[in-house]
């Protein structure tokens, strides 16, 4: 775990401002990434516990977003450049440098956990420890959306992503491995290639167990 987390920290601080050049306005031609996160959004504020982990932030871009739609966010991402990124763009907002599969969170604390194409670099086998990261920090009847490079395949693909090494995954194994760490997936998304490759943009709504368990 620590070899492949190392060279991805590595790969995204030499690529800061270039990344957040390009994504940091991303959502505005993704309708329907944007319909996901307002409907997570609008979950999270349901459940009258706002509290809210944006795993993966980056720049901070998608944090912020969270604090505009009523969610108490905060960021979290394994690259100590782009947390200073985020800082630098989101003052009034709060990013921390820390793994997903092991957030400085307290068990049962947050009302959501976003992770957008944050999971992507996690290799296949170390998905159900980080999954069971996420679902620890959240309190009954939490809510997590993970977003995702999806395929019609009949298991996880490697590619060279631009940044890092990367998997798509199918969905159903995906949101199996989310029922797995105790969550409940309830509602999907899948809709047109995000690449040339022509991986599906995935989307995966999964609620924490109400008994907590």
């Amino acid at each position: 775990m620590e070899e492949h987390q190392n060279e991805t920290r590595t790969s995204y601080d030499g690529v800061v401002e270039l990344y957040a050049s390009l994504f940091a306005d991303r959502l505005e031609s993704r309708p329907f990434a944007r319909a996901m996160i307002g409907t997570f959004a609008e979950l999270v504020r349901g459940t009258g516990n706002t509290r809210t982990a944006d795993v993966g932030c980056g720049p901070g871009h998608l944090t912020a977003l969270l604090h505009d739609l009523g969610l108490d966010a905060f960021g979290i991402d394994l690259s100590p450049g782009m947390v200073g990124h985020a800082r630098r763009a989101h003052p009034e907002l709060r990013f921390d440098e820390a793994r997903m599969e092991d957030l400085p969170v307290g068990d049962g604390e947050l009302g959501g956990v976003l992770a957008h194409y944050s999971t992507i670099h996690t290799p296949p086998a170390e998905l159900p420890a980080l999954f069971a990261g996420l679902a620890r920090v959240l309190a009954p009847g939490g809510l997590l959306l993970v977003s995702f490079f999806g395929t019609d395949g009949p298991a996880p693909v490697r590619f060279d992503h631009k940044v890092a090494p990367a998997y798509s995954w199918p969905v159903d194994p995906l949101a199996a491995l989310l029922t797995e760490a105790g969550l409940t997936p309830f509602a999907r998304l899948l809709h047109d290639p995000a690449s040339e490759r022509g991986y599906l943009d995935s989307h995966v709504l999964a609620r924490r167990d109400t008994a907590g368990t």
